[in-house]
């Protein structure tokens, strides 16, 4: 085998070290903290005062805890003693939690066109108040083809009385706007779902 041959399998190995890291910390930690001078927060909270880093690290050491640095930015940076493992459980945990709790308002859209008859209007309707009901916002929409674009007073009309059909659970955010070969409008619900 010839060297250059090892040279490649050497650089392919750094390449995937290099995309799959191992963990990636938010702050620095212990022996990462090269500052000369910190501000020293204690486990309780009280101030400890501005000392060097290595004394900072001492006392820490001693209560078998983690130097952390939460302000690096500051003159001089501040530090916290702390239990580092027990501290980033509980922000993962309360991320998990925020995320449960959240709803995400998904925007649906209702096409029509200007010469839509009733029947047909009125299913877009019963599917926009069901929409609202669940919590998303609904954008209406008209689309004029060809000679209908000289009668657009005629799609207006028609996003006007669809909103007033709406009126009960819903509010209109825009009114209709007309853009290109669509004119749009969009509603928003009165009492979100939760």
């Amino acid at each position: 085998m010839c060297g250059c041959f090892r040279s490649i399998r050497f650089f392919v190995a750094i390449e995937i070290r290099r995309c799959f890291p191992i963990g990636k910390l938010d702050h620095q930690l212990n022996e990462e903290i090269r500052d000369k001078e910190v501000r020293l927060i204690g486990q309780d909270g009280a101030q400890l005062g501005i000392m060097s880093s290595q004394d900072a690290l001492r006392i820490a050491f001693q209560k078998d805890l983690d130097l952390v640095k939460i302000s690096p930015n500051a003159k001089p940076p501040v530090c916290k003693i702390m239990d580092y493992g027990k501290f980033r459980f509980e922000q993962v945990k309360k991320e998990k939690e925020a995320k449960k709790n959240q709803h995400f308002v998904e925007i649906k859209e209702v096409r029509m066109s200007p010469n839509i008859d009733t029947a047909d209007f009125n299913v877009k309707l019963k599917n926009a108040q069901k929409f609202l009901t669940d919590g998303d916002r609904v954008k209406v929409t008209v689309r004029f083809r060809g000679r209908e674009m000289a009668h657009t007073s005629i799609g207006e009309d028609l996003l006007k009385r669809f909103g007033e059909a709406c009126a009960e659970i819903a509010n209109v955010d825009k009114n209709p706007k007309l853009d290109g070969r669509h004119m749009s409008m969009f509603l928003s619900p009165k009492n979100p779902a939760k």
